[in-house]
């Protein structure tokens, strides 16, 4: 009898400490603002009124979604994982991530955290040097490229999480992959957003998995200060004639010119320039023949992002016709690919998305005249 009565406590306290994890969780519980962004429109972050648990709720983040909405509960302290919850969870602050776009890399890296990557996809492309340095000793591996993931090493090294990225939608080879592997993951909708600042503040969410909030916002605020300071400054001595921007080169004999709420024509507007084609203002980049490119080109004062080309030679040699466009004649041709990788990845793509302020002034400085002296920009020769 004494025996059963000493059992019954333990049993008591392991029933309870049950009932507490067990407990269910949904998106609708979280409903205390923690973080509303001013700039991306891909994510929230909002907390309950339970622990310090937090919901990061990522919507639309692949091209053609409309309604998707992707759940990462953030859990902390004592707060265990609930049996129920219709998404991905995580202990905060993770230790281990493994990053599938060059972005991802610079998100981490905005808030000094390069160090928590410890897998990316396609490593000869990336330029942080952290990742350069550290995959000599091992401790920075590449896992693979998109359905071609290496999930024998992935399962080896028990990432803490996976930011994803998706083109047209969820890869379910891959997630369903990771949850039997018991990998947690999320996608990362940076490249949607068409805001500047909106891309750069996704580095919040990054943040947010390691325990640095209060640092994700202030550097994000920093960058939107340089940002927006520079964009007044540009606007205040700006005259009434403009540089008319060309943008792209053609991709087998078509030309798509982009939207004129896109990414880069906000950049070109801010800087100061006027962009070529104005006539494109939906939601996506259009299709247009090259005739009708080239004479877009011809109209134009200055010519960038022009694909993989170094050289106006290589340019030309997509078509001679290149070679009487005013732009080429008069060197006014730059591409974003001063600073890439031997293997050709760019940093324009990596860094740049969180330092939205120094294209800006690469992109000034190019409008204006003012000179060669740029970080994401080389002038063509």
């Amino acid at each position: 009898m004494k025996r059963t009565f000493r059992i019954l406590p333990i049993l008591l306290a392991a029933l309870l400490y049950g009932c507490a994890g067990s407990s269910t969780a949904l998106p609708e519980d979280f409903t205390a603002k923690i973080y509303t962004p001013d700039y991306a429109s891909g994510f929230d972050i909002r907390g309950n009124d339970n622990d310090a648990s937090t919901l990061i709720t990522i919507r639309n983040p692949w091209q053609g979604g409309a309604d998707v909405e992707q759940y990462l509960l953030v859990l902390r302290g004592d707060a265990r994982q609930p049996k129920a919850f219709p998404g991905q969870v995580v202990h905060a602050p993770v230790r281990r991530v493994v990053c599938m776009s060059t972005s991802h890399v610079a998100l981490l890296d905005a808030i000094g955290q390069a160090k928590r990557i410890c897998g990316v996809s396609g490593i000869d492309y990336i330029s942080n040097a952290h990742v350069r340095e550290h995959r000599l000793c091992g401790e920075v591996r590449d896992v693979g490229y998109d359905s071609n993931l290496n999930f024998e090493l992935l399962s080896a090294m028990r990432p803490d999480l996976m930011l994803l990225y998706g083109v047209t939608g969820e890869n379910t080879v891959i997630t369903r992959k990771l949850e039997e592997l018991g990998i947690p993951y999320i996608y990362i909708g940076d490249y949607m957003e068409e805001s500047p600042l909106g891309k750069a503040e996704w580095m919040v969410v990054t943040a947010e998995i390691c325990d640095l909030r209060v640092a994700g916002t202030d550097t994000l605020h920093r960058i939107a200060a340089d940002y927006n300071r520079l964009k007044k400054h540009i606007a205040e001595q700006m005259s009434e004639t403009r540089p008319r921007v060309m943008l792209n080169t053609p991709y087998r004999d078509t030309w798509f010119m982009p939207s004129t709420r896109s990414y880069m024509v906000r950049l070109i507007e801010d800087a100061g320039g006027r962009y070529i084609y104005p006539q494109n203002d939906s939601n996506t980049s259009v299709a247009v023949d090259m005739e009708e490119a080239y004479l877009l080109a011809s109209e134009a004062d200055c010519w960038i992002n022009v694909g993989a080309c170094n050289t106006l030679k290589e340019l030309t040699a997509q078509n001679p016709k290149f070679a009487s466009v005013p732009a080429v004649r008069n060197r006014r041709v730059w591409n974003n690919n001063r600073r890439q990788t031997p293997a050709g990845g760019s940093d324009f793509w990596e860094s740049g998305v969180v330092h939205p302020d120094r294209i800006l002034e690469d992109l000034h400085t190019i409008f204006s005249g003012s000179g060669d002296s740029t970080w994401y920009y080389k002038r063509l020769e």
